[in-house]
């Protein structure tokens, strides 16, 4: 019995001091698990290099209608968003994991649509793709949006409520 308290006493303590917040998973206050994946270019790029901003962790694939009719969205968010502060960080970027298989079609949407951040990254797996399992993804678009230090604040958000949620966490 006074092991069973011990125990309790100490992760209320945790919890007390904020390592409930480091729990990994893919819930809105989890942390959000790593990604590092080659860009178009090959080279490898982790998802905890962009620690210290606001990021959205956006699914798509160049071969999804409403993953490209939603592009547009993302992009007016992208642009108005990214030099500003935010309550949760400093600066906004967009991480995009594709579910491609082509490394050809991959490039042609993501210049058809203006995609112009930094940030591409795809395991050319498809449905199959690592990161889209890891994040529980099974239908596209998908997305998470993260704040400085990697804890998800919001989760599948489009259109109009991207946009207010992002207004909403604008530092004052």
């Amino acid at each position: 019995m006074k092991k069973v308290i011990s125990i309790i006493v100490c992760i209320l303590f945790m919890n007390n001091l904020g390592y409930s917040q480091m729990i990994e998973g893919i819930e809105i206050g989890n942390k959000a698990p790593e990604l590092a994946y080659n860009n178009p270019d090959g080279k490898i790029i982790k998802l905890s290099s962009l620690k210290g901003k606001v990021v959205l962790i956006d699914f798509w694939a160049s071969w999804c209608g409403p993953c490209r009719r939603e592009n547009p969205t993302v992009v007016n968010v992208y642009n108005k968003y990214k030099d500003l502060n935010f309550k949760n960080g400093k600066g906004f970027a967009v991480y995009s994991v594709s579910l491609d298989r082509n490394v050809n079609a991959w490039t042609t949407g993501i210049k058809q649509d203006k995609l112009d951040w930094e940030y591409h990254v795809s395991d050319l797996l498809g449905w199959g793709s690592v990161a889209a399992a890891k994040y529980g993804v099974t239908g596209i678009p998908a997305n998470f949006v993260i704040d400085k230090n990697g804890i998800i604040l919001a989760k599948n958000l489009r259109g109009p409520y991207l946009e207010a949620f992002m207004q909403s966490i604008v530092e004052n």
